[in-house]
């Protein structure tokens, strides 16, 4: 069965070319024109990948971002528009996988959509083989069960936070760069904004910090990248 994408935008004319050229390149497609519509398909758990328009009638792409990402592991890619930095940032914060910016080539989203299935069935292996149980400082990691304990209290980590705190974890001390982090994340060569990194890192540090306003766990090298260091 092919993966199946669900894409949401007020622009009829985009949805027609999006979901025609997906279809030709072998997905299933359905679209939906407004945030409301978008969140329920999304909660009937039938997709792969969700591609959200920031900008929707009765419902924005931000809020169905943040009511799917509290609800599910669905991939999540927004839609932006080009000079918005803001919706950008903020989406990311809120658990979307990655962006793609009006106007954009029909290749590039597709291999966006593609790079993120590629990731979702790489989650689904390593999930269902047994890994052992690592302990950094105060972190907990347990790849067998995808649970992570900070300071003995469980914590709920989305599956880009999970992937990235035991890549850090694989090797503490050691200082890995944005481009590392995020090619670990996509599981290919990364092509998009590094400064996503930064975003994950800083979402990350919210649930594992002790004080994510000064971090003594996940901890920035300037001008190189990050590290993990038991604390």
């Amino acid at each position: 069965m092919s993966a199946r994408i669900l894409v949401a935008d007020d622009e009829r004319d985009l949805l027609t070319t999006v979901g025609y050229a997906l279809e030709r390149d072998g997905l299933e497609v359905a679209t939906v024109e407004d945030g409301e519509a978008a969140l329920a398909e999304a909660r009937t758990g039938a997709y792969d990948v969700l591609v959200l328009d920031v900008m929707m009638p009765k419902l924005s792409g931000i809020d169905v971002c943040r009511i799917v990402r509290a609800e599910s592991d669905l991939p999540i890619l927004m839609l932006t528009a080009k000079d918005a930095e803001i919706d950008r940032v903020l989406g990311l914060e809120l658990g979307a996988d990655d962006y793609v910016t009006k106007p954009f080539s029909i290749a590039e989203l597709t291999s966006r959509i593609r790079a993120l299935l590629r990731r979702r069935e790489l989650d689904r292996a390593a999930a269902a083989q047994a890994g052992p149980v690592q302990t950094v400082g105060g972190i907990r990691i347990d790849t067998t069960r995808h649970r992570v304990e900070v300071d003995g209290e469980q914590v709920r980590l989305t599956p880009s936070e999970f992937k990235l705190l035991a890549l850090l974890a694989r090797e503490p001390d050691r200082v890995l760069t944005r481009t590392q982090i995020m090619e670990h994340l996509w599981e290919t060569q990364y092509v998009g904004d590094p400064r996503a990194c930064d975003v994950h890192v800083s979402n990350l540090r919210r649930k594992v910090e002790r004080d994510p306003a000064h971090p003594d766990r996940i901890v920035t090298v300037r001008e190189v990248g990050y590290k993990l260091v038991p604390a």
